[in-house]
């Protein structure tokens, strides 16, 4: 398993969806990582879901296969930084 201690990754996904931008990342540093969705509006933070990434899900993306619905647990969010 020292295979997976060493192993680094990170991927940025940005995605306009009409006047919102969508920033999708996954981080893995020493075979530990996160995934996190935030969205901007008029170029402010409105919404931030970061969460750990499933062991499963980690060694899958070591050898490079596409898992689908990683974000799905991330989507539904009702936090914002400022409540009108």
């Amino acid at each position: 398993m020292n295979n997976i201690r060493s192993f680094n990754y990170e991927n940025k996904e940005i995605k306009q969806v009409g006047g919102v931008k969508i920033m999708r990342n996954i981080t893995i540093k020493k075979g530990k990582g996160h995934k996190s969705i935030t969205k901007y509006r008029k170029g402010k933070k409105i919404s931030t879901v970061k969460k750990p990434i499933n062991k499963n899900h980690l060694k899958m993306i070591m050898s490079g296969k596409f898992i689908t619905g990683l974000f799905n647990d991330c989507k539904n969010c009702n936090k914002t930084r400022k409540n009108k």
